[in-house]
């Protein structure tokens, strides 16, 4: 469910109850997936989020300010489907994470790094058993089976919503770690998007702000807040 949509259809959109779960409805007809099926949610808050979205479309549908009803969307539509190739295209993150691959000039960064990202791989090993190696290096470096093992089993537990969530916020980042540290609420969206956009915030304040870095900061800010409130609802 992306890009441009068409013009808005109906005049009012309401969460409903929905068998076990909690739907939406535009103008009292159930909403479906672009794959056909219901949109059926697993909690009151989230459907009450999802009809919000579709509530506060104006003449036109834009599905760029929908993000709970995408990630809805895809947790029905495509990680049922897909589920063992998600899992392990998420845990796969943890072979080359961001937070395992540091510098040591300039001395500045690499202080940032330490900072930002050592507490975040000793919570990892404490919550998870995932002894990550770190690097001052950008060749990749060998995790043992048994970190990745531990990782990839935190990520197979999770429901199909909340890997949605996962998956979407572990791209955004660039690391499952901060990821998973967003999903147990180790960070707030703000921490973790300030987590993964470390090099980013240090090139901006070294050269100055350009349009590509200034997107791709907007980007994961925005994937961030997304899947915290996702993960947020769900466990309302």
């Amino acid at each position: 469910m992306s890009g441009a949509g068409p013009g808005r259809f109906y005049e009012d959109a309401k969460a409903i109850e929905a068998g076990s779960g909690h739907g939406i409805a535009l103008d009292g007809k159930p909403v479906r997936t672009p794959a056909g099926k219901p949109l059926v949610v697993p909690g009151a808050a989230l459907a009450d989020a999802l009809a919000g979205e579709w509530a506060g479309q104006g003449e036109e549908i834009d599905r760029e300010t929908m993000p709970l009803t995408r990630l809805a969307c895809s947790a029905l539509d495509l990680v049922p489907a897909r589920r063992a190739e998600i899992v392990a295209g998420v845990a796969a993150y943890a072979e080359t994470d961001l937070v395992c691959y540091r510098v040591d000039d300039p001395p500045a960064l690499a202080r940032c790094q330490e900072a930002c990202w050592q507490p975040l791989v000793t919570w990892a090993a404490g919550r998870y058993g995932a002894r990550l190696a770190v690097t001052i290096a950008v060749t990749p470096i060998a995790q043992t089976p048994e970190a990745v093992a531990a990782l990839q089993g935190a990520v197979a537990s999770e429901d199909d919503f909340a890997l949605a969530g996962l998956s979407t916020a572990t791209r955004a980042f660039g690391s499952l770690v901060i990821a998973l540290a967003l999903r147990e609420g180790r960070l707030d969206a703000h921490a973790a998007a300030d987590a993964s956009l470390v090099d980013e915030r240090y090139q901006i304040e070294r050269w100055g702000e350009d349009a590509e870095l200034a997107g791709r900061c907007d980007r994961v800010v925005r994937d961030a807040a997304d899947t915290e409130r996702l993960f947020r609802l769900l466990a309302a």
